[in-house]
């Protein structure tokens, strides 16, 4: 069961992610200080089923609805940006682990690599 993860984890080209990560989080960075009002707002005409003139009050109606619907809309994209930029810091990290891992796996090898030449060398001593 771990043998795809494993093979899957070899395929990611981790030298690409950690180059684009600092890219990645300043762009999260970038959109979440962007302001809401700088987005041209979309006209939301509503047809009228009777082609009638709605009454004031109607029209009161809609336009706080239609407020309501912007200011959740706005609170939606805040959050989804914040997750963005968390998301993306916490890849900023999980790449530096992971370099960090790389970097002590490689003197782990080497030690082992020097462990077993000490090793042959004593056997070596001690039988021949």
């Amino acid at each position: 069961m771990a043998i795809p993860w494993l093979s899957a984890l070899k395929v990611i080209p981790w030298g690409d992610v950690m180059s684009h990560a600092p890219s990645v989080l300043e762009k999260a960075r970038d959109l979440m200080a962007r302001k809401h009002a700088d987005a041209a707002p979309q006209p939301m005409a509503t047809p009228n089923a009777h082609d009638d003139v709605p009454s004031l009050g109607e029209l009161k109606n809609r336009l706080l609805a239609a407020s309501m619907q912007i200011d959740e809309l706005q609170q939606r994209q805040t959050q989804l940006t914040q997750t963005v930029s968390e998301l993306a810091e916490q890849n900023a990290g999980l790449v530096s682990a992971v370099s960090g891992l790389r970097q002590t796996l490689r003197l782990v090898v080497a030690g082992l690599a020097l462990a077993f030449v000490g090793l042959g060398a004593v056997a070596y001593t001690q039988f021949f």
